[in-house]
């Protein structure tokens, strides 16, 4: 008897749990019929944010016949900025017999540059409107909050305005972090580094990641005194030997690495100085002064404004980041890309490329997804870093030690014989499967150039390039990029990687 009362308690528990999951489901319907027979939305798409992402999915939409808008509106940074090089080859012209003045008599503009970058900002804001205008995409300079999750309010000319549309898609990029100490409104960001009125002269930058090294490597290159503020390690994100060559290749160059420490507090010095202070990892404190303080500990994405609460959109990453499926959020017609995704490449052209498909998925027919693995990028140093694909670390935890191959290399680049430059920092690393395919699943590259040589090779790893597919390519002579066509010693040969009569 107790157990034909619990199989009876089993199937009623079974038929409650699918009458509830067929009453989400028609009540599901109903909401879609009543949105529809109610108003038909104005837009098939709209796009919230002025990303790179959303701009090109909004173009790519209006050409396939979709009727687009996008809600754009540039919170100010901390400055209240809205909008967010290196001199050595003159140096290196001495050795084919030019004569300039002494490196400490050339004199840079700050003024100058400066204006050249704000105009181009400009020009390229006002191209970009203007495609948007010949694509017939409606630009409206308002940021769009959702309602509900069919429709959007913005405030217009001081008044609140509604808009619907069939999908919307989440492009509203994000905004650097401040940390939170005291004397924090002292310090910059990358976003504010080129509307400053005067030249940032002595400079911390706090922050070692893609953006706090390059800025580091321009600003030193224009002569100014440079010290970084690494929390943990350089380029954290990246092949770990890779980044201690980038680190390297800097400090030859004068610029200044504190390692292992967090700053506490900033307050204005004398002057236009500011009194930086610190703690390293032994607790013991430290302090400087600087002229600039530039903060680069990453990137806060800008959807905590959007009430996305009201759409029913889940957040994660401490309600900063949107998870998705092939660009799409748990509301089936409300999309994301760029800087908002979790755990997706922060990268411009990631988001170009996922806008652009997206679009045609939605609009045209089509049935390509983004692929996010294999994304070539390039770290803009004095001497560039170009990767693409596994760094040694990540192939060694996913496959094992014993189950992977390096190859690896340094090389004399033609354009450092004559100047009888330092090699000691251009290096080349391939890893590999080590099976009879030797599929390769990283490439590292570190010299001048670097991103013009790994573009190349990412198509090749997108194409599942093999070792031998390397070897066998002829190498163009005497471009650098013929060194991965050379590769030959591995890391297990415990060989010498430097080129014979290396000038190193």
């Amino acid at each position: 008897m107790a157990l034909s009362n619990k199989v009876l308690d089993l199937f009623q528990n079974f038929y409650k749990t699918k009458l509830l999951q067929l009453t989400y489901f028609f009540k599901d319907i109903r909401h879609s019929f009543r949105f529809y027979a109610s108003a038909r939305p104005e837009y098939d798409l709209i796009v919230l944010g002025g990303g790179s992402g959303g701009l090109a999915a909004a173009k790519e939409a209006a050409e396939l016949g979709a009727k687009v808008a996008v809600f754009d509106f540039i919170i100010p940074s901390a400055r209240g900025i809205k909008w967010g090089l290196e001199g050595e080859a003159v140096q290196d012209a001495r050795s084919y017999g030019f004569q300039f003045p002494k490196p400490e008599s050339l004199k840079h503009s700050w003024k100058s540059l400066r204006e050249s970058v704000q105009s181009h900002i400009k020009s390229i804001n006002w191209v970009t409107k203007i495609e948007l205008r010949d694509k017939r995409v409606e630009y409206i300079n308002s940021m769009g909050v959702f309602h509900d999750p069919y429709t959007i309010e913005a405030k217009i000319k001081n008044e609140w305005r509604t808009f619907r549309a069939k999908y919307f898609l989440i492009s509203v990029g994000g905004r650097p972090k401040y940390p939170d100490i005291p004397g924090a409104e002292f310090g910059i960001s990358s976003d504010d580094i080129f509307s400053l009125e005067n030249s940032p002269g002595k400079t911390l930058i706090i922050g070692a990641g893609y953006v706090g090294v390059e800025c580091a490597g321009f600003l030193r290159g224009l002569g100014y005194d440079i010290t970084v503020m690494v929390r943990s390690v350089v380029l954290r994100a990246f092949d770990q030997q890779m980044a201690k060559l980038v680190t390297e290749s800097m400090v030859a160059k004068g610029v200044k690495f504190l390692y292992k420490s967090t700053p506490t507090s900033i307050e204005r010095g004398t002057g236009k100085m500011l009194i930086v202070k610190w703690i390293d990892e032994t607790r013991e404190e430290g302090s400087d002064e600087f002229q600039t303080v530039l903060f680069a500990i990453g990137r806060e994405a800008c959807i905590r404004a959007l009430r996305l609460d009201k759409a029913g959109v889940n957040i994660v990453d401490d309600g900063d980041k949107i998870e998705t499926i092939n660009e799409q959020t748990n509301v089936p017609h409300i999309y994301a890309v760029g800087e908002v995704l979790y755990k997706k490449p922060d990268l411009t052209q990631v988001a170009i490329h996922a806008g652009k498909l997206l679009a045609r998925r939605l609009f045209g027919k089509s049935a390509v997804q983004m692929d996010y693995d294999n994304i070539a990028t390039t770290i803009f140093t004095p001497l560039e870093y170009g990767s693409v694909g596994l760094s040694e670390e990540t192939a060694i935890e996913r496959y094992g030690e014993d189950n992977i191959e390096i190859y690896h290399a340094y090389y004399k680049p033609t354009e450092f014989f004559i100047p009888q430059k330092t090699n000691a920092h251009c290096y080349l690393k391939v890893v590999a499967k080590r099976d009879n395919q030797q599929k390769v699943l990283g490439m590292h590259f570190i010299g001048p150039q670097a991103g013009e040589v790994i573009q190349g090779f990412s198509a090749a790893i997108k194409c599942n390039l093999a070792v031998d597919n390397l070897r066998n390519t002829v190498g163009i002579h005497p471009a650098i990029a013929e060194e991965f066509s050379r590769i030959n010693l591995t890391k297990r040969l415990a060989k010498d990687p430097f080129p014979v009569a290396s000038n190193s």
